[in-house]
């Protein structure tokens, strides 16, 4: 395997991957690494796990971090009302060693990934929204890919699950995370790649109106916004012009105004640019 195979890998899941994204996800799978991925919301990092479980043909396992992730939501916890349950089925004969076993346990993402019969790719979003304490979970676990459950002893990885971890730069993380991991950094894509993310996408869409699309978001994202546009709002945007069947973005200003719902998502910035605003960035994108 090599960068390019990974890179038409993903491309032919609809991704297009920058060749330095793809040679830090070959290095990673090659080596057995975590891969962490760093950029701005709507970049696409999410789905590069995605393109690479659907091109791969293994399941995705997704753990969501946010503040206050703990191990019990994270990793296991056991099933108390069904211990509940079985205590006062069995009354004075309840076996404790049975209430402690795996038909009691509950598996949560990170120890349903390391005994999956075929590796998945576990993807770790938004890590840097958890609490440092998470971390240190974490770091035990891909380290050497075991689980230990003082019930049960130490859970060993039926298979090695191919691990991203992504970040938005909401906190900074330990050096100790980030020496595990393999790091890329995941950018807003160039005219260029843009524009071929969206014929694959929508591949009927005409291509002068692909490339004024590309060219109009490309352009909003360098205004003061709070929320700059992604790629996924980039593709509903397109999505919707298509839609409503325009053929030229600065044909009619109350649509494009009105097409604004799918890339601006805040009061401020919907503020920002007015039909004004839009129709000059349209014309520069014509």
């Amino acid at each position: 395997m090599t960068a390019e195979t990974v890179q038409s890998g993903l491309s032919a899941q609809g991704y297009v991957a920058s060749p330095d994204l793809a040679m830090a996800l070959h290095l990673a799978l090659t080596l057995g690494r975590p891969l962490l991925l760093e950029g701005a919301a709507g970049v696409g990092k999410t789905e590069v796990a995605r393109a690479l479980a659907a091109w791969k043909g293994c399941d995705l396992i997704r753990l969501q971090c946010y503040e206050g992730l703990d191990a019990a939501q994270a990793i296991y916890e056991w099933n108390y009302p069904r211990q509940l349950l079985a205590i006062r089925a069995q009354g004075d004969h309840a076996d404790e060693a049975r209430l402690f076993s795996e038909t009691y346990l509950l598996e949560r993402p990170l120890l349903r990934a390391i005994r999956q019969p075929v590796a998945p790719v576990l993807l770790i979003d938004e890590i840097d929204r958890a609490d440092e304490e998470f971390e240190a979970y974490l770091l035990e676990i891909l380290s050497d890919f075991a689980i230990t459950i003082p019930e049960l002893g130490t859970l060993r990885a039926t298979t090695r699950p191919m691990v991203i971890l992504t970040a938005n730069g909401t906190r900074d993380l330990s050096d100790a995370l980030r020496r595990r991991c393999l790091y890329a950094h995941v950018d807003y894509p160039d005219t260029e790649t843009e524009l071929r993310i969206l014929t694959t996408r929508h591949p009927a869409l005409n291509h002068q109106l692909a490339g004024q699309i590309v060219g109009f978001v490309q352009s909003l994202r360098k205004e003061e916004l709070e929320k700059k546009p992604g790629v996924a709002e980039m593709l509903d945007f397109a999505a919707a012009l298509a839609g409503l069947g325009v053929a030229d973005l600065s044909a009619d200003p109350a649509i494009l105004q009105a097409a604004l719902a799918t890339l601006l998502k805040t009061q401020s910035d919907r503020a920002i640019i007015t039909t004004e605003v839009a129709q000059r960035l349209a014309g520069k994108a014509a």
